[in-house]
Formats: C-alpha cells, structure tokens, sequence
C-alpha cells in the first residue's frame, strides 16, 4: 500500500510544482513587459515605485497607478502622469511601445494618460482584441486615427482628448457596435461629421469640442441613449441639431449656429445643462427653458435672442446660473431669478432690459438690430418628360408673343414721338395673379421647362438668406446716396456686396403681422424667379418685432441690371446709341422667352402680367431681363405707399 501511495504522492507534488512554475513564468512575462513600458516612458515619477521585486497583481490601487489582474492576466493598466507633462526625449519611438504594449494581449482597460507619448498612433493598437475602455488624452499623438481601430468590436469608451489627431471624424466609428463614449475634444480634427454618428444607437457620450469642424450637425435624433453633447469651439452650423428627449447636457457654444431654438428643447426635461453662447442664435427665446424640471445651468449669451419677458415668469428653482447676456431681450426679468441671488448667478447686461443694473442698452438699439431668419428653399427637381411637348407649343407661343410685343413697341414709340414726351414715367410692377394657397410641396416641385433651364440662372450665384447687416453695409445703411426709386410696394436701393458685386434690394413693410412661416411659400416661388430673361432673384431678409418676433419688413435681392431700359434704347438712344433692328428683334424674342417662364418654367405660374416697356432692362451685353414682378407677397401683404 505504501508503495502504491508514493508514486501517486510524488505525481501529485510534480503537478502542483509544474503548475507554480508555470504560473510564475507566465506572471514574469508580465512584469517584464512592464519593467520595459517604465523604460520607455523614460522612468516617469508616478512608477517610481516598481522594480523587479514588485507584486504587481498585488500592489494597492491609487488614483493615478493601478494594476488588475484576473487569473495571472493583466486585464486593466492605468498610469496617469503629472498634467503638462513634456513630450518624451527625441529618442522615443511609438512603433516599440506599442509592440511592447501589446505583449499584454488580456487588456480590457488601458489608461495612458498625460505621458508625454508622441508620434502617429499605429495600427498595432489593435492587436488588444480584448480591449473595452481605451483612454491616451493629453498626450501629444498626430496625424490621423488609424482605421485598424474600426476592427476592435468590444470597445465601449474611446477617449483620444487633447492630442494632435488631424483629418475628419472617420465614419467608421459608426461601426463600432457596442460604443458608448466617443470623446475626441481638443484635437485638430476638421471638415464634416460623418453621417454614421447618427446609427450609433449604444452611444451616451460625445464629445467632439475644441476641434475645427465644419458644416451642418447629422441627425441625431434616433440616438434614445445620447446623454451628453458636446460640439463646443468649432464651426459647426446652421441648424440647431436634431436629438433625442433624452439629453442631459447640450454644449454648442462659439460655433455658427444662426436658426432659431426649436420648440423641442422646451420638452427636454432631463435637460441639466445647456450652453448656446457666442453664436447667432435667432427667434424668440422661449421662456420655459427657465423652468425644465432638471435644468441648473443655461447660458445663452451673445446671440440675438429677441423676446419680451415677464416678471412673472417661473424658474427652476435648482438653476444656479443663469447667463441672459448680449442678446435683445426686452420687457423686465422675472421675480424669480433674483429671488434668491446669493446661491444663484444672473448675467442679463447688453440687453433692452427695464432695469438700470448690469449695463442695458435702449430699447431703441435692440429695435433697431433686426434680425435675418433663414428660410432655404428646396432644391429644383428635373423638369418631368412630359414638360418636351408643352415646351415646343411654348416656344412657338413665345415667338408669336415676341412679336405682337414687337408691334407694341413701335406703336409704344410712335405714340412717345407724336406727344413728344421727354420725360420716362414711373415703373409699374408686373401684377401677378397667383394663388397663396399651394403647398410647400407642391411649389418644390415647380417644373423647369429643359430650354428655359438651360438658359436660366447663368452666372449667379445660389439663392440665399442675406442677414440685415449685410444689407446695411451694401448700403450705408440704406443711404439716400443709394436710393432708386419708391413704387407702390415700397423702397428700391443700389447695394454693392462684399464680394463687390452690385444688387438691387427692394424693401417691403407690411401692414400685418405674420411669422416668418406664413411667408415660406412666397419665399419658395421667388426663388425660383431665376432665369436668363428676368432681374432674377438673388436672397431675402427678414426684419422681425421685438416682442413676438413677426415680420416687420421684407428686403428681396435681385441682380443688377445697369443698361438702362429697353425704352430708352428705342425712344432716346441710351448713352447716344440706339438699338439696331437685330438687337430689336433679339430683345422682343428675349422678352417672349422671359414670359413664357414665368408662364411655363415654375409652378404656379405667374400670369396676367401688366407689362409695361419701362419693365425691360437690358443688360452690358443688351440681353433683354423683365424686371418687377408683382407677386401674392406684394399684393396680398405690403401696405401702399404713397409716390414722393
């Protein structure tokens, strides 16, 4: 028996040996890989304490160092330096780092924070296919972040903070299934976000600050999950993003932002914290934004918020800062906000404000800042096959009317030499008799007849919204050096742009008061009013009321056309020149064509034109251009002014 226990014994003693050797290779391999990553962190301060003696699965935690281990695998490292740390001696190499690093292949968490790490980060990242959390801020990484990382499917936080990353946002991050955090701020990233942001259905963080991003914000709205948002210091714009109700903190700030604030953030309820400063925000500040259930922090300075608030306006009472400034509220700050200032800070100064405190400015200056609220038409759709037959009966049309208008040009002339009239008599505006009542739909698919299309629009520039300052420097702030004319719808001025180029801007006031939306399908027919053989249209701008932000005023760009009009060609030789029968005949054709647009290029046409010859201009090449249409937004909203 004994003999049969010993042998059993001494097979037993030779396992349990094998497996301590075993486990104290695999452990030496371990720490030798990180005995070499403190070499080539160049022995920083905060592993001071390691050596070869170190138990490193076994070391107690600190904030800064930490070591965790699962079944003698290193699973988390953690080494966090001193912040400002300089870049590692010129001798560093990354490439050698990182191949050090990946003798760890069990990493689920690595933390290289603040290490002075420098150079392109390598693909060899992802060969830690284990890896979850992956966190390098504050080192001074460059170049682009490696599409390699795309394949490392379990990571649920990547955090690249303040380093040099340069490129876009690469659109492959909407790949990774399972991320939660995407925080890349204080980087050099540019151009555009990437629409795949928006599948990211697991994602709770983003954080893209302090980069130089570009262009319009992807719909986010189906990520139900996003809880943090932050676009800071970049130039992201126009529109206000799309989210889910979900949000808890929202940062747009110093970006280029100029829509208006949607009714949707007053439903924002789990809403803590929301800063939209120093950029163009437009329209009413809506007031509720005072008193969501969660909010405590809200600042909304610098932008050009209008409104009218009311002592008795509630707020949260856990908001803690309040930041109204440099916008162009008016009417009196609520009682609440200033009922308990001593845990509470208010800023409301270079308002209209009634209060004599913090620096307000007259209610005549915000008044007078009026605002430019955008209205983007849609894009013209192709003109349908079925436009081809219309559009030959249209031509043959236009021809015949080219020439009945030809006969009204002599008759026109006869009549000017028998009464011998030397002076030209006002300009009319072209009577539109088109109803208001068409869809917004319906207008985007206007149809473009192939012809006129490609004779339409040559040389200008995209139709746009213009902002009132823009308009006031094309100006002088609508001098009298810069006046035109005054019809019956209102004034005509010369403007020249930035760009040096000249418009002609007409302002419309109204005599009621509607939104910017009542306005949306006029806006949408003018333009398309852009055509070869028209004073095309080239942008608008609204002025609104203070109070309640309707419209007060409408100003519509149109293309300047500098040649005078077709009857001072034909009647009293314009600039002692006179019009020869071919440029005669070129002129009428050029008119045919103008009408037989505005007639058959856009829906809903534009007829019962009352076309007068002092209606035609002619441009540097004397190509023909009909010019003041009088359109439903004229007719059915402008107040009469009287002639000076």
């Amino acid at each position: 028996m004994a003999k049969g226990v010993y042998p059993s014994y001494t097979l037993v003693l030779f396992f349990v040996l094998l497996s301590f050797r075993y486990s104290n290779q695999l452990q030496s391999s371990h720490a030798q890989t990180l005995l070499r990553i403190q070499g080539l962190l160049n022995f920083p301060a905060v592993l001071s304490s390691w050596n070869g003696n170190t138990d490193f699965c076994n070391t107690d935690p600190s904030p800064n160092l930490t070591v965790v281990c699962y079944e003698d695998s290193i699973t988390q490292l953690h080494i966090i330096g001193r912040s400002g740390t300089p870049p590692l001696p010129r001798n560093f190499s990354i490439d050698s780092f990182l191949t050090t690093l990946v003798r760890l292949p069990s990493l689920k968490v690595l933390s290289l924070v603040s290490l002075g790490l420098w150079g392109p980060l390598s693909g060899k990242i992802s060969r830690l296919p284990s890896l979850e959390i992956f966190n390098i801020s504050s080192n001074y990484f460059s170049g682009t972040i490696p599409q390699e990382i795309s394949s490392m499917e379990k990571l649920q936080t990547v955090m690249l903070d303040d380093n040099m990353f340069t490129g876009h946002v690469p659109d492959w991050f909407g790949g990774l299934p399972v991320l939660a955090v995407l925080s890349l701020k204080k980087n050099s990233l540019s151009g555009p976000l990437p629409k795949s942001l928006g599948t990211m259905e697991n994602l709770r963080v983003l954080n893209l600050a302090m980069n130089r991003l570009s262009g319009a914000v992807p719909d986010l709205s189906s990520l139900t999950n996003l809880q943090v948002l932050d676009l800071g210091d970049n130039y992201l714009g126009p529109l206000f993003p799309s989210l889910g109700s979900k949000i808890v903190t929202l940062v747009l700030r110093h970006n280029r932002f100029s829509s208006g604030i949607p009714s949707e953030v007053s439903s924002y309820y789990q809403l803590q914290r929301l800063d939209i400063s120093f950029n163009r925000f437009m329209g009413p500040f809506p007031p509720s934004l005072l008193s969501l259930p969660s909010i405590t922090y809200l600042n909304v300075a610098e932008n050009k918020l209008t409104g009218l608030l009311s002592v008795n306006i509630s707020c949260n009472a856990e908001l803690i800062f309040v930041d109204l400034s440099s916008n162009l509220l008016t009417g009196s700050l609520p009682k609440s906000l200033l009922s308990d200032s001593k845990n509470r800070v208010v800023l409301y100064s270079r308002n209209c404000l009634d209060t004599g405190n913090q620096n307000q400015n007259p209610y005549s200056f915000c008044r007078n800042e009026a605002l430019a609220v955008g209205i983007l038409p849609p894009k013209q759709k192709e003109p349908r096959k079925a436009a081809k037959v219309i559009l030959s009966l249209g031509v043959i049309g236009g021809i015949l009317g080219g020439v009945v208008l030809l006969g009204l040009i002599f008759l026109a002339y006869r009549r000017v030499q028998a009464k011998k009239i030397t002076k030209v008599p006002p300009t009319k505006l072209i009577t539109v008799n088109a109803s208001t009542g068409y869809t917004s739909k319906l207008l985007s698919d206007a149809r473009y007849i192939s012809q006129t299309t490609k004779l339409g629009a040559l040389g200008l520039p995209a139709y746009r919204t213009f902002s009132l300052e823009e308009l006031e420097e094309a100006t002088h702030n609508f001098d009298s050096s810069t006046f035109m004319d005054e019809g019956s719808h209102g004034q005509i001025y010369r403007g020249r742009l930035s760009d040096d180029s000249l418009v002609t801007i007409r302002c419309l006031k109204l005599k009621r008061r509607y939104s910017t939306q009542h306005f949306m399908h006029n806006i949408e027919l003018i333009s398309k009013l852009r055509h070869r053989h028209l004073v095309s249209a080239l942008g608008h701008c609204f002025e609104c009321y203070l109070d309640d932000s309707s419209v007060s005023r409408i100003f519509l760009v149109f293309e300047y056309v500098s040649n005078g009009t077709l009857r001072s060609h034909l009647s009293e030789g314009f600039a002692g020149q006179t019009l020869t029968w071919t440029q005669r005949i070129g002129a009428a054709i050029g008119v045919a064509k103008g009408i037989q647009f505005l007639h058959m290029g856009i829906l809903p046409g534009v007829f019962s034109n009352s076309l007068k010859i002092t209606d035609v201009l002619l441009d540097q090449s004397l190509v023909a251009k009909i010019s003041s249409y009088n359109l439903p937004l004229l007719t059915e909203n402008m107040g009469k002014v009287k002639k000076k």
